[in-house]
């Protein structure tokens, strides 16, 4: 779940009002192609993408579904008999939940249904984990950005390819998902305390080391080693015994 209708901010807009602040048009063409119009430079679409900095994946639906949904959405609400009601409450997370999330993150505990650890894509700036991977966003500030419930929502049905292809067969439980975003909230909340990585400089210095190190051992174990001519040693031999 990307949206609510009248329930705030998700993992996208709320979508109450959407009739109203857009065309039936213009709808039909984001749902279906949101990127095209970015690209484009549609001013709305990019406003969208520039605040939620999320790709919103497309949706291959023929243009009477998409127009029967915003219908839908116009009667929905309060006044209306299909409300999505308020989001679900994200309760603050137990030690013991927090704990557990930083160890579903960085893999030291396998996720029970065998799906890959978060760290192996995702970096959190945090001296309690080590360092992760870059082919997804960093998620340090994640609940800042999308909040806990959006990010709860993310685990349950991905939106982004790459994760839900990743995620097909190895869902996380609710147990995974409420610690995984409590570990996230205790980063976001101390993200203030930690400083960026600065890996380079580190591993150049490590290197230099490391090298030093090496030709110092190669130069204790050689150290008897045969220094002259082998060809010398013998021509000095037959001139001595001539």
């Amino acid at each position: 779940m990307c949206h609510t209708i009248g329930g705030g901010v998700l993992v996208g807009p709320d979508l109450r009002g959407v009739a109203e602040r857009r065309s039936e048009g213009w709808i039909v063409s984001f749902v279906q192609h949101s990127q095209e119009l970015v690209k484009a430079g549609d001013p709305d679409a990019a406003a969208l993408f520039e605040e939620f900095k999320i790709v919103m994946p497309d949706q291959p639906l023929p243009e009477d579904e998409i127009l029967a949904l915003i219908e839908y959405i116009s009667t929905a609400g309060p006044t209306g008999g299909a409300s999505s009601g308020p989001a679900e409450v994200i309760e603050a997370a137990t030690e013991e939940q927090v704990l557990l999330g930083q160890e579903l993150f960085q893999g030291t505990t396998r996720l029970a249904n065998s799906g890959p650890a978060c760290n192996s894509c995702h970096e959190v700036r945090n001296d309690a984990v080590i360092g992760g991977g870059i082919l997804g966003p960093d998620l340090t500030t994640v609940i800042s950005r999308l909040s806990a419930r959006g990010v709860r929502a993310i685990l349950a049905r991905p939106p982004y390819p790459v994760m839900r292809r990743a995620y097909l067969n190895s869902a996380l439980t609710e147990e995974e998902a409420t610690a995984l975003v409590g570990f996230l909230q205790q980063a976001d909340a101390d993200q203030a305390l930690y400083q960026p990585r600065e890996y380079g400089i580190k591993l150049f210095f490590a290197g230099i080391a490391g090298t030093a190190l090496l030709l110092l051992l190669y130069t204790l174990i050689w150290r008897g080693r045969s220094k002259g001519s082998v060809n010398q040693a013998i021509f000095d031999r037959q001139v001595r015994s001539t």
